[in-house]
């Protein structure tokens, strides 16, 4: 069982920036992916960044060059820099912890994100 704890989230104007931290906690194995997800109201959940224990990052097309995934792989945590905000980053925020190894997924609660233009 892994546990997610979700934070950084809240309302900011556009242009404006904000961080996102989500610590793991539980049964970690060395092989897993973190990531953020988002949802939008009357959307559906979209990749945001992921970020693989080794490194290797992909984003969705539209924040690539205004947000930055990390992580730090010593305290189980990842994080994500998001610049140059803007009204349509609006949603709830989750992040997403992917074990590689036993093939099963965990998410945290989700924590807001608003940008007012």
């Amino acid at each position: 069982q892994v546990h997610l704890v979700e934070s950084g989230g809240g309302l900011v104007q556009a242009g404006g920036s904000l961080r996102l931290s989500c610590a793991a906690s539980g049964s970690i194995f060395r092989l897993n992916r973190m990531g953020w997800y988002r949802q939008a109201p009357g959307k559906q959940r979209e990749l945001v960044a992921v970020i693989t224990s080794g490194g290797i990052t992909n984003y969705a097309d539209s924040v690539k060059g205004r947000f930055t995934i990390s992580r730090d792989n010593a305290k189980n945590t990842v994080y994500l820099q998001m610049n140059s905000l803007k009204p349509e980053d609006t949603a709830v925020y989750y992040c997403k912890f992917e074990d590689l190894i036993l093939r099963h997924d965990y998410w945290g609660q989700g924590t807001q994100v608003t940008v007012s233009s």
